[in-house]
């Protein structure tokens, strides 16, 4: 039997199988004590093998995901904004199937009413059930195509972020027709449009679109692909920082450019 043991920790590495390396000694002594059968053992270590396999996996998804810390639905004020259904908000964390289907999600509202916690909650939601999802600023990542579009790779970057079921591009009106070239957002949009999924949080509405895209066909576009297959949530509230400054329990903000809500 100790030869056995010595040569368990070798044969478990080579399988690459950690948790059952850690846990198999105890779990060994506790089945010796109680008389189980080998498939309830084996079946004991297997099981602690996928819960620890699932817990690392989710937590390189949230990794990657760049989703910003601490947004989640149990900490969103919901009677702050009467307006958002919690049970339709659920619905859509569940899958509700609109992300197989690459359907879009759609948050409009002023500066400060929570779009991007309610984005971010529902994001965070979507990786506990096994979907791939990636947060980032709509200005940073029409940098970051404009890049791959000089460097003449931008399909092989739109490609790259296939691999997430869902992309939220925060505060959509920051970006600027006069940036060069940011017609690669609508190409992103173009290249997504009926299989991947898209969010986008906007303080503006879509009458207001045509300072995004460098013209009005595009903007028109643009729109159409999004809204054909869409949720559409506003949050037509007063900014919660602007409450709460008014209440005095925090400092009137001051809002620097690019500023997420």
């Amino acid at each position: 039997m100790n030869a056995i043991a010595a040569r368990l920790p070798l044969i478990l590495n080579e399988l690459r199988l950690p948790t059952v390396k850690r846990l198999w000694a105890g779990l060994a002594e506790q089945s010796n004590k109680e008389g189980w059968p080998a498939e309830r053992f084996l079946a004991a270590v297997m099981e602690h093998e996928l819960a620890e396999r699932e817990t690392r996996r989710l937590e390189r998804h949230r990794m990657e995901s760049q989703i910003l810390p601490g947004k989640l639905l149990s900490n969103f004020d919901f009677t702050a904004v009467p307006s958002v259904s919690k049970a339709h908000v659920a619905a859509l964390v569940e899958g509700d199937g609109w992300i197989d289907q690459g359907a879009n999600l759609l948050l409009f509202g002023p500066p400060g009413v929570g779009k991007s916690h309610l984005v971010c909650a529902i994001g965070n939601g979507l990786i506990d059930r096994g979907y791939r999802v990636y947060f980032t600023r709509t200005s940073d990542l029409v940098q970051r195509l404009q890049l791959a579009r000089r460097e003449m790779r931008l399909p092989a970057e739109i490609t790259k972020l296939d691999r997430f079921d869902l992309l939220i591009l925060d505060d959509l009106s920051y970006v600027r027709r006069d940036q060069a070239e940011t017609s690669v957002l609508f190409e992103l949009i173009a290249a997504r449009y009926e299989r991947k999924s898209l969010a986008l949080t906007a303080n503006q509405p879509f009458s207001g679109w045509d300072q995004v895209f460098p013209d009005a066909a595009m903007t028109l576009a643009a729109v159409d692909r999004l809204v054909h297959h869409s949720t559409i949530i506003e949050l037509n509230v007063e900014s919660y920082r602007r409450r709460a400054a008014a209440s005095g329990t925090v400092p009137a903000p001051q809002q620097p450019k690019g500023k997420k809500d």
